[in-house]
């Protein structure tokens, strides 16, 4: 019994039921049926949530967290009257074209290629030296995204993204391309969140930060924020950057 729940990928009782529904009426009386839920049952945004979830993305979230998770907008949306779990708005952004994947990272110590000498050399100290002293490590980017099968008329949007703890993503959406002000603004809000002690490292894809005198002001005034730059030309697994 176990080992056919094992290789059916079924639960144990879902298994002996079967058998017991086999003896007693052969392949006919086993129910088969779907895995999953059916079209239509999984929970979804209507209309006006959806609406009240772009105002959401496009605007600032109140707490000092550095943009918005699942789970602090669908909080939002419930003050609004608006009850949607976390994980049907996590559906709602991939839908959409929101829910970039993490920076690969893993392995490139192992390469033996520029990328590899690269992430030895200016990735893989800083964030050891981040980690020995409890401090945040984040992986980020600014990109334009859209729905996967979108219609060439659709609005472009712009969207800053980050992964923190075990991937977790925190977004945040514009109507144009992002500048100096609100990158620093992701920065700050990184650094509050640390508590202003400890020291935040950001690898971040997606814009070049070198061309801005500002933000390089602001980081030789923060050396306890190490933001490492991924080179354009680098593929990371990363989504198109902005153009």
């Amino acid at each position: 019994m176990a080992e056919a729940a094992k290789q059916t990928g079924l639960s144990a009782p879902t298994v002996s039921a079967a058998w017991k529904a086999f003896r007693q009426g052969g392949w006919e009386a086993v129910p088969v049926r779907q895995r999953g839920r059916k079209a239509g049952q999984g929970e979804s945004l209507d209309n006006p949530a959806q609406g009240a979830l772009m105002a959401l993305l496009v605007s600032q979230p109140e707490t000092p967290t550095p943009a918005w998770s699942s789970r602090a907008l669908a909080d939002a949306l419930a003050r609004e009257g608006h009850r949607v779990s976390p994980r049907a708005i996590d559906h709602w952004l991939e839908a959409n074209g929101l829910k970039p994947s993490p920076l690969a990272l893993e392995g490139l110590a192992r390469r033996r290629s520029t990328t590899g000498r690269w992430y030895r050399q200016q990735v893989q100290p800083v964030l050891e030296q981040v980690h020995q002293v409890g401090g945040a490590i984040w992986l980020g980017g600014a990109r334009v995204a859209g729905p996967a099968k979108s219609l060439d008329s659709a609005p472009r949007r712009y969207q800053l993204y980050l992964h923190g703890k075990r991937g977790a993503l925190f977004t945040r959406c514009l109507p144009t391309p992002p500048g100096g002000e609100a990158y620093l603004e992701l920065f700050r809000r990184l650094l509050a969140q640390a508590g202003g002690s400890r020291p935040v490292a950001l690898v971040f894809h997606g814009a070049y930060f070198r061309a801005s005198p500002e933000i390089q002001a602001w980081l030789m005034r923060y050396p306890e924020f190490h933001l490492i730059n991924v080179p354009p030309d680098f593929d990371l697994g990363s989504d198109p950057k902005l153009r």
